[in-house]
Formats: structure tokens, C-alpha cells, sequence
């Protein structure tokens, strides 16, 4: 049985990382996007999400995940995924996402990459 979904925020290097745990499904994906909404409202526009302790993310999550991805492109501002397990990184990889979002190995990869994205 998949644990219940929790998240843990912190501002390194002037980015947002996310860290979640549990499911990403609706209630998941939610808890994502209000955490993301006011650093983003207060001019974030570089975001990590470590999904080292997310083993599922289904369709209705991945919708939440997409509307970052979404709010992050009108303002020219950029999402990487990291700690991906294989089944999540391949749902991404054939739901395009890699295409408007970059992938790395562990947070602090993503942070050397978003520092290039000023």
C-alpha cells in the first residue's frame, strides 16, 4: 500500500525545491501546486520537484504537474524533475513533459542546471 502523500519545501540557490512523499494523485498534485502558487506569485520562476519518495503519480497529478510546467513557460521560468524512479520518469518521458521540463539525477544537479537559467 502506497504511503500517505506529504511534501517538504525549502529556497536553495533562489529556487523552489519541492520534495514529495507518497502518492501524487489529486490531493497530491494539489498540495504541489499550493505550495508552488505564492512563491510564484512573488516572482519564482525556477522550480525543482524531487519525487524521490513519490513511486506513483497518476494522471490527475500529472494534470497538476503540467499546470506548473504551464505557469512556469508564460514567464519564461523552468521545472526540473529529479530522483525520478524508472516507472514515473517513462509516464513523463511518453506524456512529453521532458520536452518543456529538464530532468536531472539529484537536486543539487538541478540547481547547477537552473543556475544557467537566469
Amino acid at each position: 500500500m502506497e504511503q500517505p502523500f506529504s511534501l517538504r519545501s525549502e529556497l536553495r540557490d533562489d529556487c523552489l525545491v519541492i520534495a514529495t512523499s507518497g502518492y501524487v494523485n489529486n490531493a497530491g498534485g494539489e498540495a504541489i501546486v499550493n505550495e508552488f502558487t505564492p512563491h510564484f506569485e512573488r516572482g519564482m520562476k525556477r522550480v525543482v520537484i524531487s519525487l524521490a519518495e513519490s513511486r506513483v503519480v497518476n494522471s490527475i497529478g500529472m494534470s497538476f504537474l503540467i499546470e506548473i510546467i504551464d505557469r512556469l513557460g508564460e514567464v519564461d521560468g523552468r521545472l526540473v524533475f529529479t530522483n525520478l524512479d524508472p516507472a514515473v520518469e517513462k509516464m513523463l518521458h511518453i506524456m512529453g513533459l521532458f520536452k518543456m521540463a529538464g530532468k536531472e539525477p539529484t537536486v543539487d544537479d538541478a540547481l547547477k542546471t537552473l543556475a544557467a537559467h537566469r
